[in-house]
């Protein structure tokens, strides 16, 4: 099937590593130009990309600074010659139990996931506004779904990438751009690397499919949600991909672990 995507432009936050290096690449198989932002873009993966025959641009930014994230667009757009697309991936965490939350933790938290998706949409919307198209998707998660132990911050973080996704939604349809969110479940990347294997046996058990998502699958509904040509009236839907798992609440704690927490 043609997706209409060969010869675009995009921006992924993150998209050296984990989920958003698999939405890198499923674009680059569809022909989209890219431009790659993390703290530190490996190398290896924009060759990757080339090898693909599309362009790649390596942009070094942390997100945290809203600074940085008014370069990065701006890099991009001048690299590229416009936007086309933006996918907002990048998200760290830092968990601490509710009695022992400190500012530096929470604001890490906020400032990576959430204040860096509203001031990275800010200027690449003020950008396909101008240009009167453009498409943007933005990277959930199932946390939002039920709270966890000692991950208050990330959790809200992630409930606030919704609401933001859906202001954007209604506020850039006049302009003929569409904004949408892919929200995946458990994927084995990097952030998740801490994720015991007796966690993760038990998230097995917890999750009806019975595996963890491959990140090409959140980079197929990715495509799928900015292009034009598949997607022309969606506006403001969330693909959830987590093979099931927001249909049982998760139980990975013993008892004495949960009362020690905060004690």
């Amino acid at each position: 099937m043609d997706t209409g995507l060969k010869g675009k432009t995009a921006l992924v936050t993150g998209g050296a590593s984990g989920i958003g290096r698999g939405i890198a690449l499923t674009l680059a198989e569809e022909g989209v130009n890219l431009a790659i932002a993390s703290r530190n873009p490996d190398s290896a993966v924009i060759a990757e990309i080339e090898a693909m025959g599309v362009r790649c641009v390596r942009i070094a930014a942390d997100v945290s600074q809203e600074s940085e994230v008014v370069r990065m667009v701006d890099e991009a757009i001048t690299s590229l010659g416009h936007l086309d697309y933006y996918v907002n991936n990048a998200a760290w965490t830092w968990h601490q139990p509710i009695t022992r939350l400190d500012a530096a933790s929470w604001h890490k938290t906020i400032d990576t996931n959430l204040s860096a998706a509203v001031f990275a949409c800010r200027e690449v919307c003020h950008h396909m506004v101008a240009r009167r198209s453009g498409s943007v998707v933005i990277i959930g998660s199932t946390a939002r779904f039920f709270p966890s132990y000692r991950e208050t911050a990330y959790r809200i973080s992630k409930m606030g990438l919704r609401m933001l996704m859906q202001n954007l939604a209604i506020e850039m349809a006049p302009y003929g751009i569409r904004v949408n969110m892919v929200t995946p479940g458990h994927y084995q990347t990097r952030m998740t690397g801490e994720v015991t294997p007796e966690v993760e046996r038990i998230l097995l058990n917890t999750i009806p499919a019975h595996r963890f998502g491959e990140v090409q699958e959140i980079g197929n509904a990715v495509a799928f949600l900015l292009s034009q040509r598949l997607s022309p009236y969606t506006y403001g839907a969330d693909i959830v991909i987590d093979g099931g798992l927001t249909l049982h609440p998760l139980d990975l704690y013993s008892r004495e672990d949960i009362d020690g927490f905060n004690a």
